[in-house]
């Protein structure tokens, strides 16, 4: 029941100075000149209806969600317009999966969740969307319109918790106002740098009007003027709350603005290519961003001739074994080249600030955020030209300007032939054997052997998936992360596991047949390989050979322990799994892995 104390602006004093007669006639006179749209008080529609009619008419097709009462006329709604729902258990994963919906399906991704912690459990996530530029669309219960900031149930202020982390933030007011929030904050997801974007949803702006109005009654309102004042406040509240509610609104899509390079920058760019004799280009995930289709992008990679580096999301986009695939020696490639081009890729600790790049290239910078595209650039490294534009159509308009051009084959050749030398000697550390358990590079060897072309990797960890993007490769553009119903294998460290073993249980209900690879040394390798020798102590680091596929089994999915006993028939093992996924059931390889030195001297802070 609603107990509203502050009804007005004006206070107590100054009301009670009126005569009986003026307040009774300032009453009726508000009454009369208050204009609102027509309410439906007899309609059994409510808010979440709305919510999702947007969504179905943007084809969405999933929402990932943790359910609370805040919200459960969204999530309803959705489902019977066939948009189909993904409860996970942490409110954290159902952002992140959102967030792998948007990169990898050019449309939005979308979570929901409840009021106050449910909000506050996704900050990781909706961080991580926004510094991967990915559009996704998070909408959250909050309390009552009426009752923010009184102490309500789950009542924080989530809008400043929101507002350094997404591009666009509203609180919705009315249910009139519902369909133009969504569908503007939709288009400013996927506009300009895309980002994630939040709207919140007061609970008496999605449920309908019958139930909202029981809970706007005044139980012993106070007698006299200053009852009919509350009683009027209220009830004029509660109709513009759904006034105009169910007016017939556009539904579809706003435009989505995309920044693109002048042909004035693109001409200047064309000359430059063509007299560079050891071009490179360092491709980010923000080139795999609509609206370029990637057979277009891969027949311009190829046009040009020039040797690519793929980073991010941008993994696979040549293929498993192309030729202008050059996967090792990447600090001797920028130190020779005289012309390199960064097509979304940023000089941030991936390419040590800019420092890597020589003072002797030219060098083009292509990124649709003004920040990313000159980071760093007033200390270490200076662009030649730099363009705020969408990286795709720049390659495409780059190598149709250079039609019949093509990079001195030498070169490319002499880094590839590098690369040969590299893995070589990669392998045989794979060979060798580490003092207990696996040598993880040998038993990522053979996933990559064995692994169907259809295959998608998802990796989540340190030391170990440090290890794995030197060695999975994945098998054509947007394999290194997907939901969709391809073979998909998660790569995980035995310490980021621990995180999220729980959407096990998620991957069993759902369906979602996918396989677990994960590399259990015991220990929180990545930060322990540094730690020990130059402080002297393992503190922290140490964890367990815990039974991570006894958990797996107790989520109703499959888990098997791989240890230094099981060497000889590893391939069996990866077989059997791979089996078991086709046959429906989420599957954990617990992978008992030893140390090896193979990544010493690399990044952990």
């Amino acid at each position: 029941m609603l107990v509203l104390v502050d009804v007005s602006p004006i206070s107590t004093q100054k009301i009670w100075s009126f005569s009986r007669v003026t307040i009774g006639s300032l009453v009726n006179s508000l009454t009369k000149f208050c204009v609102f749209p027509q309410t439906e008080t007899q309609s059994p529609r409510h808010g979440g209806e709305s919510v999702a009619e947007v969504l179905r008419a943007h084809g969405v097709k999933f929402v990932f969600t943790l359910v609370g009462g805040h919200i459960s006329p969204i999530l309803v709604a959705c489902e019977k317009l066939g948009i189909r729902i993904v409860d996970t258990r942490h409110e954290a994963t159902a952002v992140f999966a959102a967030d792998a919906v948007a990169r990898l399906s050019g449309t939005v991704g979308v979570a929901v969740v409840t009021a106050g912690p449910g909000l506050t459990n996704t900050v990781t996530a909706v961080k991580n969307a926004q510094m991967a530029e990915s559009p996704v669309l998070v909408m959250g219960g909050a309390a009552g319109t009426l009752l923010q900031g009184r102490g309500a149930l789950q009542d924080i202020d989530q809008m400043s918790l929101f507002k350094p982390l997404c591009k666009f933030c509203a609180s919705v007011r009315s249910v009139r106002e519902i369909i133009p929030t969504v569908r503007k904050a939709l288009a400013i997801a996927q506009s300009g740098t895309p980002g994630p974007v939040f709207i919140e949803f007061p609970i008496d702006t999605l449920y309908p009007f019958h139930l909202v109005s029981k809970e706007f009654g005044v139980k012993n309102p106070p007698k006299g003027i200053m009852g009919k004042i509350v009683t009027w406040y209220l009830h004029n509240h509660l109709n513009n709350l759904f006034a105009g509610a169910w007016e017939t609104r556009d539904l579809f899509p706003l435009p989505v603005h995309i920044p693109q390079a002048t042909d004035d920058q693109v001409q200047k760019c064309i000359e430059l290519v063509s007299r560079a004799k050891k071009p490179v280009i360092l491709l980010g995930s923000q080139a795999t961003l609509p609206p370029t289709p990637f057979s277009c992008y891969r027949m311009a990679l190829e046009s040009l001739g020039i040797p690519c580096f793929l980073g991010g999301m941008s993994r696979g986009m040549l293929g498993r074994d192309s030729a202008l695939h050059i996967r090792q020696n990447r600090r001797d490639a920028l130190k020779d080249a005289d012309l390199v081009l960064l097509a979304g890729t940023v000089c941030d600790f991936r390419l040590s600030y800019g420092r890597v790049l020589s003072r002797h290239s030219k060098i083009i910078a292509v990124n649709r955020d003004k920040t990313q595209l000159l980071k760093n650039s007033d200390m270490f490294w200076k662009p030649t030209v730099a363009i705020q534009g969408d990286a795709g159509s720049f390659l495409i308009r780059l190598s149709q300007g250079l039609k019949g051009h093509k990079c001195p084959e030498d070169w490319p050749q002499s880094l590839k032939a590098g690369d040969v030398i590299k893995e070589k000697v990669n392998r045989l550390k794979a060979d060798e054997k580490t003092d207990h358990h696996l040598n993880p590079l040998r038993v990522l060897h053979r996933v990559d052997e064995l692994m169907a072309d259809d295959s998608i990797i998802v990796a989540d960890g340190g030391d170990f998936v440090g290890s794995a993007a030197y060695i999975l490769k994945p098998r054509g553009p947007l394999r290194w992360l997907d939901p969709g119903q391809d073979p998909v294998w998660i790569i995980y460290g035995d310490g980021s596991l621990g995180y999220s073993v729980a959407e096990f249980d998620t991957f069993t209900r759902h369906k979602t047949p996918i396989i677990a690879l994960v590399g259990n040394d015991a220990c929180w390798s990545q930060i322990s390989r540094e730690q020990v020798p130059i402080l002297g102590s393992n503190v922290a680091c140490g964890l367990a050979f815990t039974d991570y596929h006894i958990v797996a089994d107790g989520y109703g999915g499959k888990g098997v322990q791989i240890g230094r006993k099981d060497e000889d028939k590893l391939d069996d093992l990866i077989k059997e799994a791979q089996k078991e996924t086709r046959e429906g059931r989420a599957t954990l390889l617990n992978v008992l892995i030893g140390k090896t030195n193979f990544r010493e001297g690399s990044i952990s802070v």
